[in-house]
């Protein structure tokens, strides 16, 4: 009979490997999420010759976001702190570059896309990512507390990527960023009389822009429309047309809805642009409350293990880059959700990892791979 081998000698599991540490009830939530997206895209875009052509290209996105969620967590986020002024420089000189004529598309008024071939590119989206990483890095590593000097600095970290959004202009994506900041900010244990102070300067900021002429007159109505519902003008009408389709289609679905790829508006092509900023009528109608509130609690388990994932994280640089995720998550959601339903304005943002879309899905898993990253470096 062999000899037991002595304890000295027996091989013990390296239990700080980062791959033993995946958190894998997000990557099945995410997968859900994702699988529910493309049966919503396949829902509201299955009309024409090729009625799988929208939603097999959703899947194309969701497999190299998925690719691209990996990569971003097999490097130590650290490493990403390290290269943070880099990466900030290239989501800036992305952000300029789509702003000059003929460099950037013209989409519905806003210049924010690259052009490639068939392929377009939004430089905004990733621009998220890299603000979020180089701001973390900043404000996780004062030792000594956050100031009045940090917090400006950090304002202008993210006042330059705001600005050159608003020159798109697209004032949708540049609120994701303000809540962003605002949310890092008091992570980070700025004094609140400093977030109120902020709060009132965005407040004017807003109104400023909604009073100028930095948007065309259809733009404005867009965005103030839903406060007013009942304002009868043709420039209200014309701007609340999206709102008043989505809400009725909604409506329709009740608890349970009309069934999948049973909705009279969504089979009809009622809602436009359903596919991405309206993306959440098709749940509404075809699976009613029930359906909406199971991709919401979905969205929402994301969202949760993300803010877990902050508050194991080792470092501050960790838990901010965490925070950075879960709010720019929670707007893109609430302002979706909230702007079918009519109780916030219409600002082009799309439901994450459900939206057609190949930057923000690209962005959305990327963003998760980060936390990903965070969460199996807790350890070391």
């Amino acid at each position: 009979m062999l000899a037991a081998r002595p304890a000295s000698i027996v091989r013990q599991k390296d239990m700080s490997a980062a791959w033993r540490h995946v958190d894998f009830v997000m990557v099945a939530v995410v997968a859900m999420t994702s699988m529910f997206g493309v049966a919503m895209v396949y829902s509201a875009t299955r009309t024409g010759t090729d009625p799988w052509a929208f939603a097999e290209k959703h899947i194309v996105f969701a497999v190299i976001g998925s690719v691209a969620a990996a990569a971003a967590g097999v490097i130590d986020y650290s490493k990403y702190a390290q290269w943070s002024r880099l990466l900030y420089l290239g989501g800036i000189l992305g952000l300029i570059g789509v702003a000059i004529p003929g460099i950037g598309a013209l989409h519905n008024g806003i210049r924010a896309w690259y052009e490639v071939g068939p392929i377009q590119i939004q430089p905004a989206e990733m621009a998220k990512l890299t603000v979020t990483v180089a701001v973390a890095s900043y404000l996780g590593n004062q030792t000594e507390g956050v100031g009045l000097r940090h917090t400006l600095t950090v304002l202008a970290m993210f006042a330059l990527p705001i600005g050159l959004i608003m020159l798109q202009p697209d004032l949708g994506t540049a609120l994701v960023f303000v809540v962003m900041c605002a949310a890092m900010l008091l992570v980070s244990g700025v004094p609140v009389r400093y977030l109120l102070v902020l709060g009132l300067l965005g407040v004017g900021a807003v109104t400023t822009i909604l009073t100028s002429d930095t948007l065309d007159e259809y733009q404005k109505a867009r965005l103030t429309t839903f406060v007013n519902p009942d304002d009868k003008s043709d420039a209200a009408l014309k701007a609340s047309y999206n709102t008043r389709q989505a809400q009725a289609a909604i409506s329709l679905g009740g608890l349970t809805g009309k069934g999948y790829l049973k909705g009279e508006f969504t089979s009809g092509g009622s809602v436009p642009e359903q596919q991405t900023d309206f993306i959440f009528t098709v749940p509404g109608e075809e699976l009613g409350f029930a359906g909406s509130a199971l991709l919401l609690t979905l969205l929402g388990a994301i969202v949760w293990r993300a803010w877990r994932a902050a508050v194991l994280a080792r470092d501050e640089v960790g838990t901010l880059i965490c925070v950075g995720v879960i709010a720019m998550f929670m707007f893109h959601v609430f302002e979706n959700a909230g702007m079918a339903l009519g109780i916030m304005p219409v600002t082009g943002i799309p439901l994450p990892l459900v939206s057609y879309g190949g930057s923000s899905t690209l962005t959305a898993f990327v963003a998760i791979g980060l936390v990903l990253n965070v969460h199996m470096r807790r350890f070391t």
